[in-house]
């Protein structure tokens, strides 16, 4: 980098490249060499400093993309959760990543494991490079620990891109101050005591991590039980041993103990009836602390 150059946080207009200089923006160019490589599961690795939705641009753009692009934004202005919650927070101060998937050789109703799948290799890609106890909320919530308290500091969002594609889009609260929390039950995971909040070395350990997982799995046909994600996954599910309330399509909700998580990935509950009842869509509300 020459003088003329260097970056002055006093030369550059609010909200610009440097203005937070404990927030620096991620090294695109580092990042493509330490993940995209010949043989491997990334094609392509994209970082745009601001966008409405990775999830979007993503599936829009699909059809011309190999399996393996890979969108990170270092700010979201329209991002989506689950039943169109939005997603937002400070540029730079989180991991906002989108990635393209072709499961050719899974059968179509193994592909709901797709979101827990990434909540596997999120979760243990985080816990090794952060250093940061994380669980999971059935079905795509990431969840840390704040002051003893259950925080949500990440989520998943899987949706259908063309005959042949899954988007997944992941947003994790990196370096969120607790005057920055969109809401007083979310969580960060500076908040959480990481030991790192350098969001390259954590983009890095996510992807291989989702890159591991998804290739074991694929290689035993989508079968979680065969590629141990089912008993990964319920193993790190903080829902399973609550009670929990299901808020169902239609305005309607079921109470019951989260049991199980069965083989098509949906939560099965046990309701005070004494029936064993499987939710596969709905909002999970924790009721009762393990």
């Amino acid at each position: 980098m020459t003088p003329r150059d260097e970056p002055d946080p006093n030369d550059r207009p609010p909200g610009g490249r440097w203005s937070d200089l404990d927030r620096p923006p991620l090294d695109a160019a580092s990042l493509r060499r330490s993940l995209v490589r010949e043989g491997g599961l990334w094609s392509s690795l994209d970082v745009v400093p601001v966008t409405g939705s990775t999830n979007t641009d993503l599936a829009d753009r699909a059809a011309g993309l190999a399996e393996g692009a890979v969108l990170v934004a270092e700010e979201q202005r329209a991002g989506r959760g689950r039943l169109d919650r939005t997603w937002t927070a400070p540029p730079r101060s989180g991991l906002i990543v989108s990635v393209l998937l072709r499961p050719a050789e899974v059968p179509l109703e193994r592909w709901g494991w797709l979101p827990l799948l990434t909540g596997v290799a999120v979760a243990t890609g985080l816990s090794r490079t952060a250093g940061v106890d994380t669980a999971l909320k059935w079905p795509n919530d990431l969840l840390v620990t704040v002051d003893g308290e259950e925080r949500k500091a990440g989520g998943i969002l899987a949706e259908r891109a063309g005959p042949d594609g899954v988007v997944i889009g992941v947003g994790i609260n990196v370096s969120l101050r607790a005057d920055e929390l969109p809401v007083p039950t979310a969580g960060s995971l500076a908040l959480a005591g990481a030991v790192t909040t350098d969001r390259d070395p954590l983009l890095r350990a996510v992807l291989r991590s989702l890159e591991h997982w998804y290739g074991t799995w694929r290689a035993a046909g989508g079968d979680p039980a065969v590629s141990g994600l089912h008993d990964t996954y319920a193993a790190g599910c903080a829902t399973l041993g609550r009670t929990v309330r299901a808020e169902l399509p239609g305005d309607r909700s079921l109470v019951g103990e989260a049991v199980a998580v069965d083989g098509d990935g949906r939560l099965v509950l046990a309701t005070a009836e004494g029936v064993q009842q499987p939710v596969g869509a709905g909002d999970i509300v924790h009721l009762r602390p393990v």
